[in-house]
């Protein structure tokens, strides 16, 4: 009963929700996001500098998240590279002083908080050519007036960046009275002219007062309130604001620090200085509101203006374009035929009849609605990736987000579960379902940014070595049994692997390498086809006749084992190979290829495992070692009880092992030669069972058949910033915004396998070029001559 209430419910489902309609949602949903993110941008401004400086949360306890943008956590390195011969100015009070410090300790870890705490403080990097004073001027008056003037005279003097505020001790001083507040209001009027015509060359910022803890503040301090605070704020922010009577003000206000405070003042140490965590956030802060347009770091999406279209970007946005109106005229025309085809009344009989059978659909109108979809689906890469119209968030990795979604997904791959069409060792449905629930794993990985967990690290490494294990095994045994080394197959498979990356490296404006995974199964795929297709070419019908042809492929297989060692024991012969024109186009990355060299080394044996777990299978399969039979297990019982209580032991001894990794280096070193281990663990808890053989899950099987789709298309419309970020569709909701984007992101991916499937068929048939001409012939243009007859 409960069966069938499942297949009718699925039926009812199925009936009223298709793919189809999924996709038709999915646009709406895209269309709909697209303008209220434009309406929003016109309306609240889209300088994504201005949310730096201004807004943002924590995630966790202490990493920040500014509004709608990523920001960049920079390096010593990168530090100095974009400070190289410029002068940075810190003016204020002692708070101003902190944020110096915090600022300097970015480009030099080891400089002290040293000297006289109320005096100037000069640090320089002669080696960089970076220049960083602080100027103590506790309060806005006369004194720092004639500081700002000097700069304004002299620019020589003058610096790049000037960071000024200072506010807390006028109210010291003077006890919080009304007329410090008065005064400070006719000094900061006075130094604002100054500080704007100083902003029309240089960066200024005025820091905004951060809040007090006044629980914590000594006897001499009671009177900085809170309430003082915001008012000396607001006279800051409504004078500098207003110092440009027809234009918006060039002094930027720093009033980031304020909602950082807001939540860590409590940590402080008097009730008045921030903690040194906050200190770094708001350095950093600066940090990229700066350099960001300079350096243009990935995950720094803050303050960085839109690239500029390349020439091969405005060539395939005219491609794609003139794509969508050559399918607009043939739908057009061929609409018209369509009518002038309608079934027509026979006035003798009454009945209706047809001039002409409809044609079917002909290659060319494929060719074209494939590519007028495939434009419009980069167009929405592009929106998300490069046109910075959605908003994007820095990841940030807990517990709860990565296994919460996986006990999720797993849920619903044991509910979603039917009977396999066939029983054998790793069927069709089995390795589709193997890929889907991993794909799925691995995309849950690299939302939740769990790649800072090393153990969660280590088992994902083993997911992607058992994608490359599936290749070694499924070529393997297709070459092996069909025998089939023509270019037709090579031509398809190549394809359908590199469309869509070739696609997205001209549309996004990256390296083939950067989309690393695709290259690795190319390469892989292309040893094992030379491996097998070179002579002696040796097959099972012909292994059949004479055991010696097995003997002569363990020695090909054993002659690449040694090839993978030697490449992957010698960098510089490597190197040298796939640094070599044209290679070197496809696999360089920033200049080199070690970030090729590393990936195909971490995963070296796997595929030859792969191949031979193939040969051993087929052969047992042969010799009809293997019980295959629905329900029956893979041998007999005492053999396959030992077998899976090996299988159960060795899979958990590696998550032990991986579990207890403390260094990532160490531990990717041994993977190579270890991750099989669970691998073949896992082949054989899968298979050993003849009832867990004969079902598999629908919903992973769904997922595995667009798998290579799902882990593209993640990079940019999933993901954000090239994977380093989340894409926010919908700000201020994670939890809508993950299942919205998801849901599109699934439905355009499934959209680029159909896409791509029917391309392969078009631009590689399988018929001679004989037949396809007077196919092409009689699809497309008998229609049209039997209509004007």
């Amino acid at each position: 009963m409960a069966a069938l209430a499942y297949n009718l419910g699925k039926r009812e489902i199925n009936h009223y929700f298709s793919v189809r309609s999924a996709k038709v949602l999915a646009l709406v949903a895209v269309l709909l996001l697209a303008a209220c993110h434009l309406a929003s941008r016109r309306y609240r401004g889209n300088d994504s500098c201005e949310y730096l400086l201004s807004s943002g949360r924590f995630l966790g306890e202490k990493v920040w998240q500014p509004h709608s943008c990523m920001m960049h956590k920079y390096k010593i390195s990168e530090a100095k590279n974009c400070l190289v011969d410029k002068h940075i100015a810190f003016i204020g009070d002692s708070r101003i002083r902190q944020l110096f410090y915090s600022f300097v300790k970015i480009i030099n870890p080891q400089f002290k908080e040293e000297g006289n705490k109320h005096g100037n403080i000069p640090f320089e990097d002669k080696i960089a050519s970076v220049k960083v004073d602080f100027l103590w001027h506790p309060e806005v008056n006369g004194s720092m007036k004639q500081c700002i003037k000097v700069w304004t005279e002299d620019s020589v003097t003058k610096p790049h960046v000037i960071v000024a505020g200072a506010a807390t001790w006028s109210i010291k001083i003077h006890n919080g009275s009304n007329e410090a507040l008065s005064q400070y209001k006719m000094n900061i009027t006075s130094i604002a002219p100054l500080l704007e015509k100083l902003a029309k060359t240089s960066d200024v910022y005025w820091v905004l007062q951060d809040p007090v803890y006044e629980d914590l503040l000594s006897e001499n301090r009671k009177m900085i309130t809170n309430e003082k605070i915001d008012a000396y704020n607001e006279a800051a922010v409504s004078i500098l604001n207003s110092s440009t009577r027809n234009s918006k003000s060039n002094v930027k206000m720093f009033s980031v620090s304020k909602l950082i405070a807001q939540e860590t003042i409590m940590e402080s140490l008097d009730g008045l200085h921030l903690p040194e965590s906050s200190r770094e956030t708001s350095a950093m802060i600066l940090m990229n509101v700066y350099c960001n347009k300079i350096l243009k770091p990935v995950d720094g999406s803050c303050c960085q203006p839109r690239p500029p279209l390349t020439l091969i970007q405005k060539l395939a946005a005219c491609f794609f374009t003139l794509s969508i109106i050559g399918y607009l005229i043939f739908y057009i025309i061929h609409r018209n035929a369509h009518r002038k085809n309608k079934p027509c009344t026979d006035l003798e009989s009454g009945e209706e009849k047809k001039n002409i059978i409809n044609a079917p659909v002909s290659p060319l109108e494929i060719l074209l609605q494939s590519f007028c979809k495939l434009g419009l689906i980069m167009a929405y890469f592009y929106i998300c990736d490069r046109a910075n119209l959605f908003m994007k968030e820095n990841k940030f990795y807990t517990h709860s987000t990565f296994f919460i979604p996986i006990i999720y997904i797993l849920v619903l791959g044991v509910f979603y579960n039917e009977n396999t069409k066939e029983t054998k060792v790793l069927n069709r449905e089995q390795t589709d379902e193997w890929k889907g629930w991993m794909q799925l794993v691995i995309l849950i990985y690299h939302i939740s940014g769990a790649s800072t967990f090393l153990p969660v690290y280590m088992h994902i490494r083993v997911l992607v070595a058992a994608y490359l294990f599936q290749t070694g095994y499924g070529h393997f045994s297709y070459f092996w049994i069909k025998g089939d080394f023509g270019i037709h197959r090579v031509c398809q498979v190549l394809f359908r692997l590199n469309f869509l990356v070739v696609v997205l490296c001209i549309v996004m404006d990256r390296p083939y390498q950067f989309y690393y995974f695709v290259p690795l199964v190319t390469v892989w795929f292309m040893v094992i086809y030379v491996t097998l297709a070179l002579w002696p070419q040796i097959i099972q019908k012909k292994a059949n006749g004479n055991c010696f042809w097995h003997f002569g492929l363990l020695l090909k297989l054993a002659f690449l084992l040694l090839c993978i060692c030697f490449l992957a024991y010698s960098q510089g012969a490597f190197e040298k190979i796939f640094s070599l024109w044209p290679l070197s186009k496809c696999f360089e990355l920033k200049g080199n290829v070690y970030e090729w060299w590393f990936r195909w080394r971490l995963d070296r044996y796997v595929v030859f495992h792969g191949m031979l777990f193939a040969f051993i299978y087929l052969a047992l399969q042969k010799r009809q070692v293997l019980s295959e039979g629905k329900g029956e297990p893979l041998f007999s019982n005492k053999i396959s009880n030992f077998l899976l209580f090996i299988s159960v032991v060795s899979f958990l001894t590696y998550s032990i092992w991986a579990s207890s990794c403390k260094n990532k280096a160490e531990c990717n070193e041994l993977h190579p030669s270890v991750s099989v281990v669970q691998i073949l663990a896992f082949i054989l808890i899968r298979n050993i069972p003849g009832y867990a053989r004969s079902v598999y899950s629908s919903f992973f099987a769904w997922f595995g058949k667009i798998s290579l789709e799902l882990f593209i298309c993640q990079y940019h419309i999933w993901l954000a910033a090239d994977t380093r970020g989340i894409l926010v569709l919908i700000p201020g909701n994670p939890m809508l915004n993950i299942i919205v984007s998801t849901f599109i992101f699934v439905c355009v991916a499934h959209e680029i396998s159909q896409i791509t499937n029917d391309l392969a068929q078009i631009i590689i048939p399988k018929e001679n070029s004989s037949l396809l001409k007077r196919r092409w012939y009689k699809i497309t243009l008998a229609p049209y001559h039997s209509i004007e007859r």
